[in-house]
């Protein structure tokens, strides 16, 4: 798991239209550029703590983490109930549903295909961070 820094430099706005686009029959009027976005903004709120992974395989697909994303994970914040985390164990990180009913914490897979996640007793576990957002890069720049 490769982990970066966020290097966070000048706003660099991008227009947004107006009204959402639809995944179905397009209309004409729905070219308005109504603001401008600062992604930043958007998906760094504590930009000491954050950090953007590379996500690798298709574990967690179904918390809509895909191979080639980048997983926006904040380490300064406290999972919650269903977050995604990134989780140290052994020495490995790996991206993991959290869940917690009482004193008990489960980690867990989001992609029925693989085994149910069982840690040893003696397993070291260490909460690196939660996922707060992710980017999809669709096609890389210059291809």
């Amino acid at each position: 798991m490769q982990v970066s820094g966020v290097t966070i430099g000048l706003p660099t706005p991008i227009p947004i239209l107006a009204k959402p686009v639809r995944a179905g029959f397009p209309s004409p009027a729905d070219d308005f550029i109504e603001e401008e976005i600062d992604l930043q903004r958007l998906l760094v709120a504590n930009r000491p703590a954050t950090f953007l992974v590379r996500v690798a395989g298709d574990s967690m697909m179904l918390a809509r983490l895909f191979d080639g994303d980048l997983a926006v994970v904040d380490r300064s914040l406290t999972p919650r109930n269903g977050d995604v985390v990134v989780v140290d164990i052994d020495g490995e990180r790996s991206f993991k549903v959290w869940r917690r009913q009482g004193p008990r914490v489960t980690l867990s897979f989001a992609n029925p295909r693989f085994p149910e996640f069982r840690l040893s007793p003696d397993a070291v576990v260490e909460v690196w961070g939660v996922v707060s957002g992710s980017v999809n890069p669709r096609r890389r720049s210059g291809e």
